[in-house]
């Protein structure tokens, strides 16, 4: 039976509870490092908990059940999965990245699978021909949609037809959107990657990766690759996402609700040079986002008419926070220059339009009008505002 997607957020495709004789509601914490063999050559299905852990199992069974895939992995952080699944390639393999990334995953790519014999092509995949970077060692295309923090689109249908063409994995970072708004599987995706941290944790009190595959083939390389280095979810933090997993329907509608209220509170804003949201009419992806996705998110990002107009918003927000990360209950301001993308290199942070004029921001779940409140009350006392506006999707 297909099941709808906030019953696949509690029961994944199938309820357990029926297996524990507590009858207990909440999935149970199984705190322990190692488990007792019944005999030699008999196992409980558990052995060690760097190999597997039953919360750790549990959780995964839900990520795979949202982005339907056959296997999902649950790792100690989203930097922890994407090093993971760089394990996938051989020195003297290529990748196209889009170069417009979280500044965590350049800093992976050029500092340790660089030196690892990896070789990169960053390419703005929005705007530029792709295949036309294919070379004879490419091995995949890795992308997030839309991109961190500019909140570019890139057309997962066309991108797949490509990778397909060419025999080349298509890998897609899903933690801006999360299942709830976007598959990347249904578009061809190979892998998907999740900062678990972010949307599917959504209380910013953990950290958290998850790999996603559709594929048994490469399912199976991934439990060798965790089991081997050990960088697997702890059972602890494993009930916390599970149990951030339960509301995340709720979260994300509400969360968008507020996005797009403060989108076009920003939009009216003179101190406002640019707005980049998704959901804008008119703007580039707009449509592109409508036929790949079920909303526009709850990521902004804004530009604004000067440096110090920036951190004079970062110092005076009193009700919004001035922190990194994004998809929590609370909404976040977050300046990419010093923290996010500190180190992308200055040329690359310039081309895509990192500038210290722009202002990255997550929304909760918080009432709109006291973020709007907050956000007005630091651009008033900075200068004066006059109307403008432009439409956004209700």
């Amino acid at each position: 039976m297909d099941r709808g997607f906030a019953t696949r957020c509690i029961y994944g495709n199938g309820r357990d509870y029926d297996k524990d004789k507590t009858g207990a509601i909440s999935f149970p914490i199984y705190q322990t490092a190692t488990y007792a063999h019944p005999a030699v050559g008999q196992s409980t299905g558990f052995d060690y908990s760097r190999l597997q852990n039953p919360t750790r199992q549990q959780v995964e069974k839900i990520v795979a059940a949202l982005e339907g895939g056959v296997d999902a992995l649950a790792f100690s952080s989203g930097m922890a999965a994407i090093a993971a699944m760089m394990e996938l390639f051989d020195p003297g393999d290529h990748l196209i990245t889009d170069s417009d990334l979280y500044g965590g995953s350049i800093r992976l790519f050029d500092h340790i699978s660089e030196k690892n014999g990896i070789l990169f092509s960053h390419i703005d995949c929005a705007e530029e021909d792709i295949e036309s970077f294919v070379q004879k060692n490419t091995r995949a295309i890795f992308i997030e949609t839309p991109t961190n923090p500019m909140m570019n689109v890139i057309d997962l249908r066309k991108v797949s037809e490509i990778a397909k063409r060419h025999g080349l994995l298509l890998i897609v970072d899903n933690t801006f959107m999360s299942p709830y708004f976007q598959n990347p599987f249904a578009f061809g995706a190979d892998i998907i990657i999740h900062s678990g941290t972010k949307f599917l944790g959504g209380h910013n009190d953990t950290l958290s990766g998850f790999i996603v595959t559709n594929s048994q083939k490469l399912a199976e390389r991934f439990r060798f690759i965790i089991k081997t280095v050990g960088s697997g979810l702890a059972p602890f933090d494993s009930w916390l996402i599970l149990r951030g997993i339960k509301t995340l329907p709720l979260r994300m509608e509400k969360a968008q609700s507020n996005a797009k209220k403060i989108v076009e509170f920003l939009q009216r804003e003179p101190g406002v040079r640019k707005v980049y949201y998704p959901g804008i009419k008119g703007t580039k992806g707009y449509e592109i986002c409508r036929a790949q996705a079920r909303g526009f998110g709850s990521m902004l990002t804004f530009e604004v008419e000067s440096r110090e107009l920036a951190l004079h918003i970062l110092q005076s927000t009193k009700l919004i926070p001035f922190a990194e990360s994004l998809g929590g209950t609370e909404t976040l301001l977050t300046y990419p220059l010093t923290q996010t993308h500190a180190d992308v290199p200055e040329k690359v942070r310039l081309k895509n339009g990192i500038t210290d004029c722009v202002l990255r921001l997550s929304a909760g779940i918080e009432d709109a009008q006291d973020l709007i409140d907050d956000l007005r009350q630091a651009f008033d006392s900075f200068g004066g505002r006059s109307p403008r506006s432009r439409d956004v999707e209700g």
